[in-house]
């Protein structure tokens, strides 16, 4: 998806370099003319690594990045020495990217953590030098090896927004207003559907100093799950999320059933996906008494919690973070 600044997901070519040969070369001195074999090994081709970087929360650095080439490693030379290793590339990355080849869809890796070095695609090993081969039976070997080809072929970057807390709701529901309230970010705000086109991410300030991490994702409709609207480039972002906050505004026609439509899409997605900590808020519920809450209420799962919020009055904020936060903190508890 690219909107603007926001790219995450890029295809790259990747070739890492060929290792070095080892060299066959004999020892010539003054007084040895025959000192034996002394051709060192061939240095390794330079690797692609991939590293995280908490700085970056877009992959649109990497978008002029079509081709990713390390140099070949250097060849063996005599008296031993090894031939110095092909510079390595390595690519930063923000936290939450996964890597994978396109040919055969494998995930070569994930980087998660600051400063987390993953050595994507390995350079080719430097060959060996004919001393290696020498022995008490074949004291002067005339052969070495070549060094390894490096690996080739089309790569994929895949960026999935890491957040303590995902909005999960229909486009209009409330979400860009809540991150907006909760946190200093700016999403863009407007009464018409699909505002929001790429994730948007808040840190949303809570007592004694602590904090956690918001991401208002693209709304869901329904059939997101085979593609329909913004499909799986939204629904991909939830994964990483700890707790999915389900949004439902107070006008919505049938609150129970909206709330299954978007349990049905992320399930269809991804069942994995139903094990998160999930918190239901009915949004702009300025515009409701006491009697009609209850009535809402009613309709919803008992066994999921539920609060009612209005962003614009600013009503039942301090007890969404509050309740955020205890979901948060159970989810930490169940890890340990």
């Amino acid at each position: 998806m690219e909107r603007g600044n926001f790219v995450d997901h890029i295809r790259i070519f990747t070739h890492s370099g060929k290792g070095g040969a080892g060299s066959s070369h004999f020892a010539r001195t003054k007084f040895n003319p025959q000192a034996g074999p002394d051709g060192g090994n061939g240095g390794r081709g330079g690797h692609i690594i991939l590293r995280g970087s908490h700085q970056l929360w877009t992959l649109i650095h990497m978008r002029y990045f079509k081709n990713v080439i390390a140099k070949d490693g250097v060849n063996g030379s005599k008296n031993k020495c090894t031939g110095a290793d092909g510079p390595d590339i390595i690519l930063e990355v923000p936290l939450g990217t996964i890597a994978y080849d396109e040919e055969t869809g494998d995930i070569e890796a994930e980087i998660l953590e600051d400063g987390q070095e993953v050595v994507w695609v390995p350079g080719g090993r430097g060959g060996l030098g004919n001393y290696n081969f020498a022995t008490s039976t074949n004291q002067a070997p005339e052969y070495s090896q070549p060094g390894e080809q490096g690996h080739e072929g089309w790569k994929v970057l895949e960026l999935k927004i890491l957040a303590d807390v995902g909005l999960v709701g229909f486009p209009n529901a409330g979400k860009s207003t809540l991150l907006s309230v909760v946190s200093a970010a700016k999403p863009k705000i407007a009464n018409y559907a699909f505002t929001t086109l790429v994730p948007q991410l808040g840190i949303v300030p809570y007592r004694d100093n602590l904090s956690f991490a918001m991401a208002d994702l693209p709304g869901i409709i329904e059939g997101a799950a085979e593609g329909k609207g913004l499909g799986h480039r939204f629904l991909r972002h939830i994964e990483r999320n700890a707790v999915l906050l389900f949004l439902i505004p107070a006008d919505s026609p049938d609150h129970a059933k909206e709330f299954d439509i978007l349990l049905s899409e992320l399930e269809q997605y991804n069942p994995e996906l139903l094990d998160k900590e999930i918190i239901i808020a009915i949004s702009k519920c300025e515009m409701l008494d006491e009697e009609l809450k209850e009535a809402i209420a009613a309709t919803l799962p008992e066994n999921i919690p539920h609060l009612f919020i209005s962003s614009l009055a600013s009503l039942g904020i301090v007890e969404l973070k509050d309740e955020l936060w205890r979901a948060l903190t159970w989810e930490g508890d169940e890890g340990e």
